[in-house]
């Protein structure tokens, strides 16, 4: 894989079973942490497979994707320290408008997960419009409200502290593939108590939707 680009795999993949549904869990590298302003670098996505009549969800490595979005300005030395994404890696990236194009090519029509999604949402969904001129129509559920939900008894909030709680080693955190391998895995995690209760993904929002009780309560 290049520096810049990993592609898409997954294309010569055996169809999904017909009881299946295909769902994408992603993270984004940004130059920072205000949604309205600054800039998407990198986004990397790993397809899964659920199986509903089995009870399952399995990761599917070889459904994957990673890019890195060319930069006329690179962001600061403290945030490529942050996410290892070094200046020419991002004057090297992909032109943004294919970038976003592979991106949706390879997410189709599937939901997409990711942790404390409301951030990944609104810089992809912001660069998605200022690129390609519409919005992205797929629906969302936040993993860490899915964690929250399932186990209740845990106060843990950030990414670091659900892997503590499950023993998830990352090394290479923060990075946008490890990190969603740490998604993917804690996706896992909780899928026991998600199945019991969900046969399709609208029950999945359903139970994630109750994390604002949780917080209020």
């Amino acid at each position: 894989m290049s520096a810049w680009w990993s592609g898409w795999f997954g294309r010569a993949l055996d169809p999904l079973p017909a009881a299946t549904e295909r769902w994408v869990a992603l993270d984004v590298e940004t130059s920072g942490l205000d949604v309205a302003r600054d800039r998407l670098l990198a986004i990397a996505a790993i397809g899964l497979c659920v199986d509903w009549t089995r009870g399952r969800l399995d990761v599917r490595l070889g459904d994957s994707f990673e890019v890195v979005l060319r930069q006329d300005e690179v962001s600061s030395r403290d945030n490529i320290l942050l996410h290892g994404i070094g200046a020419q890696s991002q004057r090297d990236g992909l032109e943004p408008v294919a970038a976003l194009r592979a991106f949706e090519a390879f997410v189709g029509a599937a939901p997409l997960l990711a942790f404390h999604s409301a951030f990944d949402e609104a810089l992809i969904g912001r660069h998605v419009r200022r690129y390609l001129g519409h919005r992205l129509a797929n629906s969302w559920v936040d993993i860490e409200h899915l964690c929250a939900v399932t186990h209740p008894q845990v106060r843990a909030r950030s990414l670091d502290e659900w892997m503590a709680y499950f023993g998830i080693v990352c090394p290479r955190r923060p990075q946008a593939a490890a990190d969603t391998l740490a998604e993917c895995e804690l996706l896992q995690r909780v899928w026991p108590a998600l199945a019991g209760e969900c046969r399709s993904w609208r029950d999945v929002r359903t139970v994630a939707a109750r994390r604002r009780w949780l917080a209020s309560a």
